[in-house]
């Protein structure tokens, strides 16, 4: 029975590669001179620090740039919000989104029942699987869920026959 697994992951070795850039253009750029502006990470969590928050905005915008050049999809990145951490210095936690969160995976279930396709999909884990008897039903689903889901990024993997 062919199936197929719908994921969403990034590449944490290209987020790592995004941050370096971004560091070594933070200390390369004039604006920035004398300041403490940098991205730190940790696993799927990036502190984003800066003097003010006009400087914050500017290295966020470095950031988004520089994910999308390593095509890393901007909306996987959750900003949190901006804290005060000594006089006048910001920072802002960015958390990278993996895995299909429950709430999603339910939505994407949803759509696939009321679209009345002959699929079954079911949530395992962070991802969903989706069976059916012929490829070509599979491939309709596809693209269902590409056109309907665009909260997250969602990559189509492990396709069986």
């Amino acid at each position: 029975m062919p199936s197929f697994d719908i994921v969403s992951e990034v590449d944490k070795q290209e987020i790592r590669n995004a941050v370096d850039q971004v560091n070594k253009e933070v200390g390369t750029r004039f604006d920035f001179k004398g300041s403490d502006a940098r991205v730190e990470q940790s696993d799927y969590e990036l502190q984003v620090y800066a003097d003010d928050e006009f400087k914050l905005s500017q290295v966020m915008d470095i950031l988004i740039a520089k994910c999308t050049k390593r095509e890393i999809d901007v909306r996987s990145l959750d900003k949190g919000t901006i804290e005060k951490i000594s006089g006048n210095k910001v920072r802002q936690k960015v958390t990278v989104k993996t895995g299909v969160e429950s709430d999603l995976a339910k939505k994407i279930i949803k759509l696939i029942k009321d679209s009345k396709l002959k699929a079954q999909a079911s949530i395992q884990g962070e991802v969903v699987r989706v069976a059916s008897t012929k490829r070509d039903i599979l491939q309709e689903v596809i693209q269902l869920v590409k056109s309907s889901i665009n909260e997250q990024p969602l990559q189509f993997r492990n396709f069986r026959d």
